[in-house]
Formats: C-alpha cells, sequence, structure tokens
C-alpha cells in the first residue's frame, strides 16, 4: 500500500492536567510516546483516559502542562492543524454519504487534487478491506464495517499519530476480537503511532506495546503488558490486570524469607509483599487471581499452609473450565477457575502458592492528598 504514516521521534506530555468547575478529571500525566509505539490509556469509567485523549486531540485546552511533538509545543495548535487522525466509539460518520465520500471527506478539506483524493480514498477502501462496500452508505452496513470506515477515514490523512476512543466498545464479542486483529494489523502494516483508550484490560494487553493505568485522573503505572501483568504496582492496577480477588486483611506475622502472613477474617495465608513490606499489624489488600486458586482434593495437604474453606454458590461453563464462586464463612466472594464442575452447595477447599498471593497497602498512592483536595473544594 502506498499509504504511510507521518513521523515524528517523540510525542512528549508533560504534567498534563485538566480541571472542570474545580475537579481534576486528569492532573500530572507525564508520558513519552516513541515512534510506531501502540499505548493504551486503561481504566473504569471515570479515571481521565478519554479526557486526557481528548486533549491530545485538542478538543479539550489543558488546564495544567503542556504537549510537545518533537520539542515543539502542540497544546496551542488547534485540532485540525495538528495532523492526528481520530476513530471515536459512535464512529461518526456521515449517514448521507457513502463509504468513498466519507472517508474522502477529510482530503477534499485539505484541498487536494481530485486525482490524489481519488487514488488515496481507494488505497485506504482496500486496506481495510472494504473495496465492494464503497457506494453503500453507512446504514447499509454492519457495526465491524463502520468501524473499519471510521478506521480507513483516520488513517487516509497519513496522521503523525491516531488516537481511539474505545473503538470496539458498541460491537459483538466475535466482532470486537475480530476487529483488535484488524487494528493491529493495520498499525504494524502502516507504521501508525496509536494512542488507545478502552476499559477492557483484555483487548489493551493483546493490543498495546505499553499501557498506562488510571484512577481518579491520577497515573497508577506505565509498563508493558506483561510488567503490569505480573508486576502490578498497586492493588487497583492488580484488579485491572485479573487479580479478582482483592481481600481486605492485616498482618499478623512476618515469616522466613519474603513472606508474610496476613490474617483474612479466621485464615492466615502466607503472602508476598508488593513495594515496602508492610509492619504487623497494618491494614492490607490482598490480591489473587482466579487461576492461581486451585481446589484442594481430599485428603491432600494445602501448600504452604494456605487454604481458604467456603460453600459454591455459583457456577459458569466456560467451555474447557468453570468459573466458579466460593463465599467464605464470613460472606468474602472468592473467584476460582477449575477443570471440573463442583455443584452449588458443595463446600470446598481452595490453596494458592505463596509467591502468587500478593499483599499491597490498603490506600493507594495520592489517597489522602485527592481526599484533602476534594475536602477543600467542597469548603
Amino acid at each position: 500500500m502506498a499509504i504511510t504514516a507521518g513521523t515524528f521521534d517523540s510525542l512528549e506530555l508533560r504534567g498534563v492536567g485538566r480541571s472542570f468547575g474545580g475537579h481534576q478529571a486528569l492532573a500530572g500525566l507525564d508520558l513519552t510516546v516513541r515512534k510506531g509505539e501502540f499505548i493504551a490509556l486503561l481504566g473504569p469509567s471515570g479515571c481521565g483516559k478519554s479526557t486526557a485523549l481528548n486533549c491530545l486531540a485538542g478538543l479539550l485546552p489543558l488546564t495544567h502542562g503542556e504537549i510537545l511533538l518533537d520539542g515543539r509545543r502542540v497544546d496551542t495548535v488547534p485540532s485540525e492543524k495538528r495532523g492526528f487522525g481520530m476513530v471515536f466509539q459512535s464512529y461518526a460518520l456521515f449517514p448521507h454519504l457513502s463509504v468513498a465520500k466519507n472517508v474522502a471527506f477529510g482530503l477534499h478539506m485539505r484541498g487536494l487534487p481530485k486525482a490524489e483524493v481519488s487514488r488515496r480514498t481507494a488505497e485506504a477502501i482496500e486496506l481495510v478491506k472494504l473495496t465492494e462496500h464503497a457506494a453503500k452508505l453507512p446504514g447499509q452496513l454492519s457495526g465491524g464495517q463502520q468501524q473499519r470506515v471510521a478506521i480507513a477515514r483516520a488513517v487516509v490523512l497519513e496522521p503523525s499519530l491516531v488516537l481511539m476512543d474505545e473503538p470496539l466498545s458498541n460491537l459483538d464479542a466475535k466482532l470486537r476480537l475480530d476487529m483488535r486483529t484488524e487494528i493491529r494489523r493495520l498499525h504494524q502494516s502502516l507504521g501508525l503511532t496509536t494512542v488507545y483508550v478502552t476499559h477492557d484490560q483484555e483487548e489493551a494487553l493483546s493490543l498495546a506495546d505499553r499501557l498506562v493505568v488510571l484512577r481518579e485522573g491520577r497515573v497508577q503505572q506505565v509498563g508493558t503488558p506483561d510488567e503490569l501483568y505480573d508486576h502490578p504496582s498497586n492493588w487497583h492496577v492488580a484488579d485491572f490486570m485479573g487479580y479478582r480477588n482483592i481481600l481486605p486483611g492485616t498482618v499478623v506475622a512476618t515469616t522466613g524469607g519474603d513472606g508474610l502472613r496476613v490474617g483474612l477474617g479466621a485464615t492466615t495465608l502466607t503472602c508476598r509483599p508488593v513495594g515496602d513490606r508492610p509492619a504487623d499489624g497494618e491494614t492490607v489488600r490482598v490480591a489473587v487471581r482466579p487461576d492461581d486458586l486451585a481446589v484442594v482434593a481430599g485428603g491432600e495437604a494445602p501448600r504452604d499452609g494456605n487454604a481458604l474453606e467456603g460453600t459454591v454458590v455459583v457456577v459458569e461453563y466456560h467451555g474447557r473450565e468453570f468459573a466458579v464462586v466460593v463465599q467464605a464463612g464470613d460472606g468474602t466472594l472468592l473467584h476460582v477457575r477449575t477443570p471440573e464442575a463442583p455443584r452449588v452447595g458443595d463446600t470446598l477447599t481452595l490453596t494458592a502458592p505463596a509467591e502468587r498471593v500478593l499483599v499491597f497497602p490498603a490506600a493507594l498512592a495520592g489517597e489522602a492528598t485527592a481526599g484533602a483536595e476534594a475536602r477543600a473544594v467542597a469548603a
């Protein structure tokens, strides 16, 4: 394909922030995006990820910080002059224009010659495999096809940066998987630099070179998918990286080596601390993946003395395995995956190796500061 992405060496966000009526939707975002990278902004609704993307796009002005492209400040440049492509969650296609005219719209706005517009439009439509649909209106296409039109419209401009705001959230499960592959293929084949917003950790892990996890407008961790998956910096990141069991506990005692004994109600587990070692008696959060909990067979001794007991309350069939919810005696719900289906009402003993049970401080970094800011605003 003749389409190629515009190039730059680095995009820098320095202390980027955005406030609305005294509330900080985004605070102190520092990030350097390298040419050709795929960056995913990940977090729950209201965490600031779409705000960050809209600040990058120029759809929202900054209240703090600056954005630089190869050292040149661009946050003061109008959106239409930044040379970035945008793919919206809602597709934002013109319903009265054909696929070809939707894709060509931005090229016409730039005043390019008709021959070049036709050539680049045809190439972009072929790239997203919609050549036979070029004359159709958006309403005659499936959701996945409409999303491909939106992507073609963005890349046809040969942008230096492509911004995607939850582009797959309106698609069904199978289409999401297909489009994930398509987006990654286009990113690699065109040499794009992409910043992608999602709340889906599986989507982020499969697409991104690096992830930025946000919470309440603040960065929690930046790293490669395997870094965040295996070494989350706090319990919020762990929660987004698949540690579905986040349990409150209290440090009982240290053990030999790196382990800690943490009390969870009537049970005590040996765990691995993350970051600074908490003191005896300190309140912590214990994180363990459903995949790392195993059902103890009758008579088998739990590993590391780690044992949690409860009653099966939910069993879900997931193909090769079952997702099971076990309720402990104190009401705590534990999520576990197992190849064999228990019955609702069965009593199970669960265990996990100490090195796979992580311990984090109960409070997240910045929580106290955020709380003080909120009280100051309220006052």
